[in-house]
């Protein structure tokens, strides 16, 4: 290949001048041979090469199933590497100097299924009926959240004032300030009106000793992943925030409208909403396999 001592001359200067370590060197020479190679077939030599040719490359990546974060660091290389050429004098212009690195797209969150949820509630619940405020705090926190899908920050800042009509709803005051009902099902108004018997007057919903004033979302997170542990779930596996991505993927996968379920969550654009569209998809997929006339093969 032609361009090997061009390639080579890039790795030097690496190693010489910026110390690169052997590993990361080899790492280089890697993906600078798979671009070379790309170009190659085009009949181009790495000197050569256009912007158009560094996009291709990226959208071969992409068509090859090469994952964004990857691809990115192959573009890191041949960016490095044409810029090179340029303080070489090797080649005039730099044609990745306005090519965008590839993105990796948004994660899916983690969703516990209805089953691990209802283990957690049921646990939670058992450990409540002895009584300890701790357990029964645990409790009105686990029904409210998986009820509400609040955020953790507002579901432990929550005010006693926020609380109306016999509890069936809550009036809240999310991000921005943007003002907004929230329902609450029949079980945890229940837990809430209990909780709310007990505690007597206070401004918080969850009251503590701390400089807030109310229960600290660390603290909730861990007797959270406590309960996890002794219901048996990958304690990893939960947290509060994941409970609220239960609480809204649950809602799809029954049926809901996913403008009801941002206006529930506090979404101020849908496309924040939009990432639980999986749900949806899989949905969909099980409908056909359970009902399509020609499921399963013909």
């Amino acid at each position: 290949m032609r361009d090997l001592h061009l390639i080579d001359a890039f790795l030097e200067m690496m190693s010489a001048e910026r110390g690169a370590a052997a590993n990361t060197i080899e790492a280089y020479r890697h993906d600078l041979l798979d671009y070379a190679g790309f170009l190659a077939r085009r009949k181009l030599s790495v000197s050569e090469a256009a912007r158009a040719d560094v996009a291709d490359y990226l959208a071969h990546l992409s068509a090859e199933g090469l994952a964004a974060s990857s691809a990115a660091r192959r573009l890191s290389a041949v960016r490095q590497m044409h810029r090179f050429f340029v303080s070489e004098a090797i080649k005039e212009d730099d044609p990745t100097r306005i090519v965008a690195s590839p993105r990796p797209g948004r994660g899916l969150p983690k969703v516990l299924s209805i089953d691990e949820v209802d283990q957690l509630l049921a646990q939670a619940e058992a450990e409540a009926e002895g009584g300890e405020d701790k357990a029964v705090r645990l409790y009105v926190l686990l029904e409210l959240l998986y009820a509400t899908g609040l955020r953790v920050s507002e579901l432990v800042a929550l005010e006693q004032a926020a609380v109306r009509r016999e509890a069936d709803h809550l009036i809240l005051a999310g991000k921005g300030g943007r003002e907004r009902l929230v329902p609450l099902n029949d079980k945890a108004r229940d837990a809430l009106l209990g909780w709310l018997k007990s505690l007597g007057k206070n401004r918080f919903v969850f009251p503590a000793g701390g400089a807030e004033g109310h229960l600290a979302r660390q603290v909730f997170a861990r007797d959270l992943k406590a309960l996890a542990g002794r219901v048996g779930l990958p304690v990893a596996k939960v947290s509060p925030h994941v409970l609220r991505h239960a609480f809204a993927s649950h809602l799809l996968q029954n049926g809901a409208d996913l403008r009801v379920v941002q206006m529930l969550l506090g979404h101020a654009d849908i496309s924040t909403t939009q990432i639980y569209t999986h749900v949806l998809d899989a949905h969909l997929r099980q409908l056909l396999e359970d009902h399509h006339p020609l499921a399963g093969g013909a």
